[in-house]
């Protein structure tokens, strides 16, 4: 048998034990389900078994064979801090290549570039009028210098869309800085993939709806809509996220000073949009104090702020594919995690899975599979490593250096508005200007309700209006 047949068949047999079937009585100790592997282990009164199942799965499945291959750059130096099977898994696990240098190629001595400052511009108007839909003067793709989770040179890319007309308005032409929920693993899955090659079927739709970047265009903003999970596609590290939506900004200002340099910015983000968003303003005081005058307001909703929350709402339910993405894509710049991953979990991460973007790997929930079964450490969500993790990505005490705007499903069973409201509340506290709105609905339904009301209030702050404070 294959290892991608055992692999299956794995996954067949594992989804009635993890989803919680068990027999009337407790049976007697299974035959091999495979002549000469060990036994399927079988659900009794004593308790969980998933342990037991993640041994029998790393018993069955042999760890995958990671061949020799490009080196993708490691800017953290892990590879000398690792142990080595944990750093060529890292190696094995990163995105693929694309085939387009800008999105693909590490910059030669990186460390010189000051964060923000400008590797590469191109043209892709010709690619992105059909996409925008409304009329606009140019569409540039930005290669730029960022930052790492740890601190370390790495590079990000945004595209910058100019409408047709002139500013009508006082003063420079503001931006609408649209941080898109890409939730994706590959390169070719990022809204500046698509704006510079054209549709394909790797396009998600959030990509155009709601229309933020033509609505805001047709007001006579600029909008920079930045690839903020950077090159290794770590979807769901905010410090990532953060880092280069803030280096976007600076990329700007400094590829056309006469036009953007004095320019107000406005950051929106729903969703896997709003992880960016929130790294961006909670990182302003500490990376980008320079923008803090420019940054005159973030709007924020669906909001993934927490991801101990997220541990209880997405694990072994239909969310469960989109939180075994973003588990694996936090790993990807914190390989502490890939270190906790069983052999089955090393297959996928470094099969074409690695790739994936979110409206594939979305419809995985459909197996409802818990974290358990990806993981070789009994209670994966409970222990040293989440707890860490927990701690890091949710960004506790750090005040945004903008007035915020933050709005949350009441019915959302996937991002409880818990997490949304501590948002609010912790910035408050804080003394940040801040409104938190509760919307009616669950994640699909209160994006689109409660989306006209966030515009409203950034269109305010990027046509001067002082922020309003309900803390």
């Amino acid at each position: 048998m294959s290892c991608l047949r055992v692999i299956v068949f794995a996954l067949l047999l594992v989804c009635p034990v993890a989803m919680g079937e068990a027999a009337a009585e407790p049976p007697a100790p299974a035959a091999p389900a495979i002549p000469g592997l060990p036994a399927l282990p079988i659900p009794t009164d004593g308790g969980s078994t998933l342990p037991d199942l993640q041994r029998w799965i790393d018993g069955v499945i042999p760890p995958p064979p990671i061949a020799a291959g490009p080196q993708v750059p490691d800017p953290m130096q892990e590879a000398a801090t690792l142990p080595p099977a944990l750093a060529a898994l890292r190696q094995a696990s990163a995105p693929s290549a694309i085939g387009d240098p800008i999105f693909d190629a590490w910059p030669a001595n990186l460390d010189d570039y000051a964060p923000g400052e400008l590797v590469e511009v191109r043209d892709v108007s010709a690619t992105a009028v059909p996409l925008v839909l409304v009329p606009i003067r140019q569409a540039l793709l930005l290669k730029y210098r960022t930052t790492d989770s740890r601190g370390a040179a790495s590079y990000a890319t945004a595209t910058l869309i100019i409408p047709a007309t002139v500013w009508p308005g006082p003063g420079s032409r503001p931006v609408v800085v649209n941080n898109l929920p890409i939730d994706a693993l590959g390169r070719a899955c990022t809204p500046g993939y698509t704006l510079a090659h054209g549709w394909s079927p790797n396009t998600s739709i959030t990509d155009f709806l709601p229309p933020t970047t033509q609505l805001a265009t047709l007001r006579g903003y600029a909008v920079l809509v930045p690839d903020h999970e950077g090159p290794w596609m770590a979807y769901a590290e905010p410090y990532v996220a953060g880092h280069a939506v803030l280096d976007a900004i600076r990329a700007v200002r400094g590829l056309r000073p006469d036009e953007f340099g004095d320019s107000r910015f406005g950051m929106t983000g729903y969703s896997g949009g709003a992880i960016a968003t929130n790294g961006a303003v909670k990182l302003i005081e500490s990376y980008a104090p320079e923008l803090a005058g420019s940054i005159v307001g973030a709007a924020l909703g669906g909001v993934p702020a927490d991801y101990e929350i997220l541990g209880r709402s997405m694990n072994g339910n239909l969310a469960s594919g989109v939180f075994l993405a973003a588990t694996f894509g936090v790993g990807r710049e914190r390989p502490e995690i890939l270190a906790s991953m069983n052999n089955l979990a090393q297959w996928a991460a470094t099969s074409p899975l690695k790739d994936l973007c979110g409206s594939v790997f979305g419809a995985v929930g459909v197996l409802m599979l818990p974290i358990d079964i990806a993981a070789k450490i009994p209670d994966p969500l409970h222990s040293e490593v989440a707890t860490e993790i927990y701690d890091v990505t949710r960004m506790a005490g750090m005040r945004s250096a903008a007035p915020l705007y933050i709005y949350n499903g009441e019915q959302e069973f996937w991002i409880p508005a818990e997490g949304a409201r501590n948002l609010y509340r912790e910035q408050c506290d804080l003394g940040v200007s801040a409104v938190y709105r509760s919307v009616p609905g669950e994640h699909i339904i209160a994006g689109a309700l409660g989306y006209p009301e966030a515009m409203i209030w950034l269109d305010q702050r990027l046509q001067g209006m002082p922020a309003n404070n309900e803390c």
